[in-house]
């Protein structure tokens, strides 16, 4: 297959197989002789590049040469440096948004709850305070799953644990009480059991102020240090949390319901090319349809953030989003930190070479609207559409801020693979069809049909059912494996 020249504006093209040295290529009407042996995803130069030129992707500068890199080279981590700086002053330059049009008479099969939101699953949640009673919460799970589950109408009981809850202060301290709090209020959880020890920072009559009004017959309480059999006073808490999430049956919702995660993780050279477009191209119809996706991973807006201020709603959300990346910026520069070491090595192999490429590929699950709003960590969603959520790049650490916003779903695309799932169901959409074919028990759906030739909007169609299927009840192979974490940030000092 031919070089891939994303945008017209580029001066190098990705390789869509591997290439060995001499090989004559035609990449966009340019005949090209590959002076070295390049593998697939990685990126070959169309022209010369003099040193200190730009080197463009997707139409954007993604770095600088260092050294002139012949026509046919190889273009990476040897060649290329990052243009990337400190905090930066940004002007408001909205541009014109295309609205897409979408059918939003789709539906799926969720549970409606009290307070008018759908949840994907029907589980019950136990979510302890602090870390000392991990190990009980799981116990308690495994009991229930063994002799309740199984005759209810339920998806599950399943613990979510951490390692904190107690010796934390100021910012961290709100940080573990806002993701767990939120996640006692999601939609996917029929019911809660809220597990404490009695003696934490985080003990339960502390925690409840900050949880607020809730429905004692959907969530209830247990302190540990109150009971001399916890496990007992636990399971007969279960019995009754189980009962009560059993009364919910799936009901038809629209797709305006789902409030969708969009990550990317283990990214390749491809990410920016299949998956994430792929992710794009959903959320652009999501919200059409009135429904919400939530972007996160601020690290990884860092040199395409212009593109997301420029669809800020308006001078409010704009500024918003300037505080998002000048705040994300600073906090690295506390801890004497550059902002663009952010390639894993795992992205190099697949072919990233600097933050900005990677950027301009992770964005693009954004799509094209409106950014309707910019939500704090731990902050659920509000306000309908395309959300920008403070959180950083970490896979763990985001898709559960994801969750905590109120996300159902999320949306995972990854050309390394992974296994990770979050608290919510985590679809991970493969950027290339060997991931797919070699990681079967790891991957969902394949967005390697697109290199092929497929139109990405076949694929969106592919993809927006195969979401719905899954808002309806099938499993993620992350569900059918039993991945299931949680993972709350971390700035601060343990006591």
């Amino acid at each position: 297959m031919a070089p891939l020249k994303i945008h017209e504006a580029d001066n190098v093209a990705v390789l869509l197989e591997d290439v060995k040295a001499g090989a004559v290529l035609e990449a966009a009407g340019t005949q090209l002789i590959a002076l070295e042996s390049i593998d697939k995803g990685h990126k070959i130069a169309l022209t010369t590049l003099t040193q200190g030129e730009a080197v463009i992707k997707y139409g954007f500068p993604i770095g600088h040469a260092t050294t002139t890199i012949p026509a046919g080279s190889w273009v990476h981590t040897h060649n290329v440096r990052t243009n990337l700086g400190d905090v930066l002053e940004y002007d408001y330059q909205p541009a014109p948004l295309l609205v897409p049009s979408a059918d939003c008479r789709l539906s799926f099969q969720g549970y409606r709850r009290e307070n008018g939101r759908a949840g994907v699953r029907n589980e019950v949640w136990i979510i302890p305070t602090v870390s000392c009673v991990n190990r009980t919460a799981q116990l308690l799970a495994k009991w229930a799953n063994e002799e309740l589950a199984p005759a209810a109408s339920i998806d599950g009981v399943f613990e979510y644990t951490h390692p904190y809850g107690c010796s934390q202060l100021g910012e961290d301290h709100a940080a573990t009480q806002s993701i767990l709090s939120a996640l006692v209020n999601h939609p996917n959880a029929g019911a809660v059991l809220v597990l404490g020890l009695g003696c934490e920072n985080n003990n339960i009559a502390e925690f409840k102020k900050v949880l607020g009004e809730v429905d004692d017959k959907r969530v209830k309480f247990l302190v540990a240090q109150e009971f001399s059999d916890e496990f007992a006073a636990g399971q007969a808490i279960l019995k009754d949390l189980v009962e009560y999430a059993g009364q919910y049956k799936r009901t038809e919702c629209s797709a305006r319901d789902l409030v969708i995660g969009l990550k990317c993780g283990g990214s390749d050279g491809f990410s920016g090319i299949t998956g994430n477009p792929l992710v794009g191209a959903f959320s652009d119809r999501l919200v059409a349809c009135g429904g919400s996706s939530v972007l996160t991973e601020v690290p990884e807006m860092f040199g395409a953030e212009t593109l997301l201020m420029n669809r800020a709603k308006n001078k409010v959300v704009f500024e918003k989003i300037v505080a998002l990346i000048n705040n994300f910026k600073a906090y690295f520069a506390s801890y004497h930190q550059p902002v663009y070491e952010n390639p894993s090595p795992g992205n190099k192999k697949g072919g990233i070479t600097t933050l900005e490429e990677k950027s301009l590929g992770c964005t693009q699950k954004g799509g094209r609207s409106i950014v309707s709003d910019v939500l704090q960590y731990g902050q659920a969603v509000s306000t309908r559409g395309l959300n920008l959520l403070n959180g950083p790049g970490n896979d763990a650490v985001a898709t559960t801020a994801l969750a905590a916003a109120g996300c159902q779903i999320v949306l995972f695309t990854t050309g390394r693979g992974t296994p990770l799932g979050t608290a919510v169901p985590t679809v991970k959409i493969a950027t290339n069809s060997d991931l797919f074919q070699y990681k079967a028990n790891w991957m969902d759906f394949d967005a390697g049909a697109i290199l092929t030739g497929k139109p990405l909007e076949s694929v969106t169609d592919e993809l927006s059912q195969f979401i719905l299927a899954v808002a309806s009840g099938q499993q993620t192979k992350a569900e059918k494996m039993g991945f299931r974490e949680i993972a709350i940030f971390k700035n601060g000092v343990t006591l």
